[in-house]
């Protein structure tokens, strides 16, 4: 850990509240207060009646076994997602309701009913059996946001194989190392996808990250057609379009899967340089995205859910896929930015298709308050009744913008957190039962406990800050990283046995309330995407003409925070303004956009310990102009005055 906690306290003196309207909590789906005491005197239970929600193949007969740092959830059960999704309600009165409002970039659009998703969804599911896809297998997915996403998705979960998606900005390098990490058979990616009006390579960034690959097979979807530039290679790729026509059009009977077979694997940063693979499986995980539908977001049958994350990311996973489509919602996805062809996109979508819940991160509404509020003033949003927050903490300011011209002050705000790991909301407030506070994520949802604690693992007293932890297991939390339960181990229980740390610091205010204060680790969290500070390190030190590199994140009234990196150069290369030019695009090239530095600063030296660690911390302090830590451990203290120089004339 790189950061304490304890040390850290909020600066926020709060006393803004907004309690739940009379008429919001007479309706609200979980409005009985007692629904904490309850789930916290026997979870087990309450979990066991959350999953009475799902369709079960066949009942399990055991709620939890939990052998620290391993949980089995629901065991014996027999369920399988996709069924859980599409097909059951496929009959009755959902048959003909909207399930997917998709809204593409240039404007074209599409809505899918559940029947007509669950004939794509079956002959979907043909396909991937034609091409020797099987229970267990891995199939990677590298697309854009088009409906082809969540249908192959679903119809590698309806067979039983393993989904990994991949952000479609992430490089060829990236996906290329997820690919063989994944040990996966079958690539499906675009032929090219829209960003801002631009066409992105995904093709062409799947035919260099397949090379000495275990992919045999790479099925494609022609999003833009000969204008891509894209090539076929003969015997190894394949037209969606081309084998969806040929796919028988009878139903695709649902695998039966266990509660615990692996639903799908999802990549994220960590301190080393290589992507964990978290695992998660489909009982447990479908449950807490389920539920959290229903508590968190308040669903009703009649509500249009939009969440404008991308799918490539876990809030696109549980909040436009499982926990939406379990539920029977009607959900928008979209293609594009917020600011493509105009910066009021966001607000035109939620006029058009009357949305109800809208989800979405800290980052887009700080750029949103930095636009002006014109651009909300030119549509009528009066069909919103929820809002939420998700992939960072929100600042009081934000949250107050949103509320006053997004929500017009009468819709309430859940402010969530929760992390790819953990599969579902874990702190929120259920918004018929609590009263919110701007910048803080209330408390933990029913079900789940959290604490904060100091660095012996007790818990700190209202006022203070500390580890954030989650003391009990939890449906949906990960149950390892891919082929690496060593790690799973020392990263999420290495700490403190049996208890999960997440990585993040929080503040208990007077009120028991929490308040997020960020990661305590090296990873860096750019507009909701979490990088990790050695991956950018790498691509880096990769470059020719860099002999080394430290990367921080530093705080950005946008982004949450930015990427700054340290760079000291090989002998005889000189430092240029195109040079910078050169090694941001090259983390590009690496990684992906979301990594790009926001600043290179070129030096000298960098502030190492007697024993060669590089002190990040120290360079995080001057980064952020703050007064310098302890230096006593620096193996020559006059590389920090030097820097300070430098970092003060950059500015």
């Amino acid at each position: 850990m790189t950061t304490n906690p304890e040390k850290l306290d909020t600066l926020l003196s709060e006393d803004r509240a907004f309690a739940p309207s009379e008429a919001f909590k007479a309706k609200a789906n979980f409005n009985d207060p007692g629904i904490y005491e309850r789930a916290a005197a026997d979870p087990e239970a309450y979990w066991a009646e959350q999953a009475q929600n799902l369709t079960w193949f066949e009942p399990f007969t055991k709620t939890l076994e939990w052998n620290p740092p391993h949980a089995k959830w629901y065991l014996n059960g027999k369920l399988n997602a996709t069924y859980n999704l599409v097909d059951r309600h496929r009959v009755g009165e959902r048959k003909n309701k909207a399930a997917i409002i998709w809204e593409g970039e240039p404007g074209d659009s599409k809505v899918f009913t559940y029947d007509m998703l669950g004939r794509e969804v079956d002959k979907a599911a043909h396909m991937l059996k034609s091409l020797g896809v099987k229970k267990g297998d891995r199939v990677m997915i590298y697309l854009p946001m088009i409906p082809e996403l969540p249908v192959a998705m679903m119809a590698c979960a309806k067979i039983g194989a393993i989904h990994s998606v991949v952000f479609a900005g992430f490089s060829s390098a990236s996906l290329k190392d997820r690919i063989l990490d994944a040990d996966a058979k079958l690539l499906i990616t675009a032929d090219a996808g829209w960003r801002r009006g631009n066409q992105v390579p995904l093709k062409n960034n799947a035919d260099v990250a397949v090379e000495d690959t275990p992919i045999e097979k790479v099925l494609v979807v022609e999003r833009i057609g000969k204008d891509s530039g894209a090539t076929m290679q003969e015997g190894r790729d394949v037209f969606w379009h081309d084998l969806i026509k040929a796919a028988p059009s009878d139903p695709f009977p649902a695998e039966p899967m266990d509660a615990e077979d692996i639903l799908y694997i999802l990549y994220t940063s960590g301190t080393t340089g290589k992507p964990k693979g978290i695992v998660h499986t489909t009982g447990g995980y479908l449950v807490g995205a389920n539920t959290s539908m229903r508590s968190v977001f308040d669903l009703k049958d009649d509500d249009i859910f939009w969440c404008s994350a991308d799918i490539g990311w876990v809030t696109g996973h549980t909040y436009i896929v499982y926990g939406p489509l379990s539920a029977g919602a009607t959900l928008v996805m979209y293609e594009g930015a917020p600011d493509f062809p105009d910066r009021d996109r966001f607000w035109e979508i939620i006029e058009k298709y009357g949305v109800t819940i809208f989800y979405t991160a800290p980052t887009s509404i700080r750029t949103f308050m930095k636009w002006g509020p014109q651009y909300v003033e030119r549509h009528n949003l009066d069909s919103l009744r929820l809002m939420g927050t998700v992939g960072e903490p929100i600042n009081p300011e934000a949250w107050m913008w949103y509320h006053e011209h997004v929500g017009h002050e009468r819709c309430p705000i859940v402010d969530t957190w929760w992390q790819t790991e953990t599969g579902s909301a874990m702190i929120a407030p259920l918004p018929g039962l609590v009263t919110t506070k701007p910048g803080s994520a209330t408390r933990a949802v029913p079900g789940v406990a959290v604490d904060v604690v100091d660095e012996n693992g007790d818990p700190v007293q209202p006022g203070a800050g500390g580890y954030l932890v989650i003391t009990k297991p939890w449906p949906s939390m990960l149950r390892t990283i891919w082929r690496d339960d060593e790690r799973f181990q020392k990263t999420y229980f290495g700490k403190y046995p049996s208890i999960y740390l997440p990585g993040d610091g929080a503040h208990l205010d007077e009120d028991r309330y929490l308040w997020i204060l960020g990661r305590i680790d090296d990873v860096i969290n750019v507009s909701g995407h979490r990088i990790g500070t050695m991956e950018v390190e790498s691509a880096l030190v990769d470059h020719k003409s860099v002999a080394e590199a430290a990367v921080i994140g530093r705080s950005h009234e946008i982004k949450g925070q930015a990427i700054t990196a340290f760079v000291t150069l090989k002998e005889g290369i000189s430092a240029t303004d195109d040079l910078v030019t050169e090694l941001k695009h090259h983390v590009v090239e690496k990684i992906g956009a979301m990594a790009r530095p926001e600043e290179i600063l070129f030096t000298a030296e960098l502030p190492k310990t007697r024993s060669a660690k590089i002190m990040r911390r120290l360079l995080r302090d001057i980064a952020e102009g703050r007064a310098i830590g302890d230096t006593t451990t620096l193996a020559d203290p006059s590389v920090i005055d030097m820097l300070k120089q430098q970092y003060s004339d950059k500015e």
